[in-house]
């Protein structure tokens, strides 16, 4: 009689064919390569599940600055205060990689690709959507951010041979659909115009900086390829500075600041974007771009929890865009059933 032995199926391996087998050889093969494989499946789970808790701490870090910049930006420019936030969130991030990994990591790292993509997939990224908010309004912007994931998903498609199974297209409308709920905007209010096209465009450019970062520096840690690229963030956030003060443009006020406002300044950057930013990172690479990109969604929630802290209001509607939101992301990473298959007799 045959012993049965229940396995997962790897797309791309064939062992334990259904049936007996008088092969002693090939009966030890298929059990060793059945119990590698298992241990490969709950290896890629464990994964998953410590990238989206990367991408979660990231994006609740990432929330904690809008209370902040709604305070700072009282007194502040949107340019002037992003050319603050960065680079205070780099005098954080290169002394914090150089304590935990040496000098020799910092040394010998691609400086020059990581500083551009830094500066074109978050640099330019951050002031073209600065700027379609500007040409559209706050409602539109926001439903563009939610937009993120078409892009993300639209990237790994392209290149990295992204497979669109039932599980993930259902988890991807749940996605956009709970990301505009959780916006509490309205699709009838927003200005679709070129100020949306360009927003399109930058959360397109922030999915491609995203999965730059991860693709194009594999053997390095989250922090950095966090650092890296954030030296051109840095150069591209004060460059844009130096022009609009230069030009006399709107964007650039600044005001001093007291105890409070240092406070804010200091969560803002290196709260909400280094320690942040690491956290993303190191999400994209274990759970990829589209995935990743999933949980941003859910900024809106978490600034509504943040500011319930604060003394402000529940809302519902928040709350149930992100329990839609949540189930689209888990349905997405969702995998088909098990096969079986039955390994020959001893």
């Amino acid at each position: 009689m045959g012993s049965k032995t229940t396995s997962w199926s790897i797309p791309g391996a064939t062992f334990c064919r259904n049936g007996p087998t008088q092969d002693r050889f090939t009966q030890y093969w298929c059990l060793d390569m059945t119990l590698k494989l298992e241990q490969d499946l709950v290896g890629r789970q464990a994964n998953g599940r410590g990238g989206n808790a990367a991408c979660i701490a990231a994006v609740f870090l990432f929330a904690l600055g809008f209370p902040a910049a709604d305070v700072l930006l009282g007194t502040w420019g949107p340019i002037s205060l992003t050319a603050a936030r960065i680079s205070l969130a780099m005098v954080l991030i290169l002394p914090l990689w150089l304590v935990l990994e040496g000098w020799q990591p910092v040394r010998d790292a691609p400086w020059g690709r990581g500083i551009w993509i830094g500066a074109v997939g978050f640099g330019v990224g951050s002031v073209m959507l600065l700027v379609s908010q500007w040409m559209a309004d706050a409602v539109t912007a926001a439903l563009v951010v939610t937009a993120m994931p078409v892009a993300a998903v639209a990237l790994e498609m392209a290149f990295d041979g992204r497979r669109l199974t039932p599980y993930f297209l259902c988890g991807v409308a749940l996605v956009l659909i709970g990301g505009v709920i959780a916006t509490g905007a309205n699709l009838m209010e927003g200005n679709f115009g070129i100020g949306a096209c360009l927003g399109l465009v930058a959360t397109s450019i922030f999915a491609w900086g995203s999965r730059a970062t991860v693709k194009a520096f594999p053997h390095m840690t989250a922090l950095g390829r966090s650092t890296i690229t954030f030296g051109g963030v840095t150069l591209f956030s004060l460059l844009t500075w130096g022009v609009f003060l230069a030009m006399g443009w709107p964007g650039t006020a600044s005001a001093p600041l007291g105890i409070q406002g240092w406070g804010l300044l200091l969560l803002f950057a290196w709260v909400a974007m280094a320690i942040s930013q690491a956290f993303w990172i190191s999400g994209v690479a274990k759970v990829g771009v589209a995935v990743a990109s999933f949980h941003l969604n859910a900024v809106p929630f978490y600034v509504m929890v943040l500011m319930l802290a604060l003394g402000n209001d529940w809302r519902w509607q928040q709350a149930i865009g992100a329990a839609i939101l949540a189930f689209g992301v888990v349905l997405a990473q969702r995998r088909g059933q098990p096969e079986k298959h039955y390994a020959p007799a001893e």
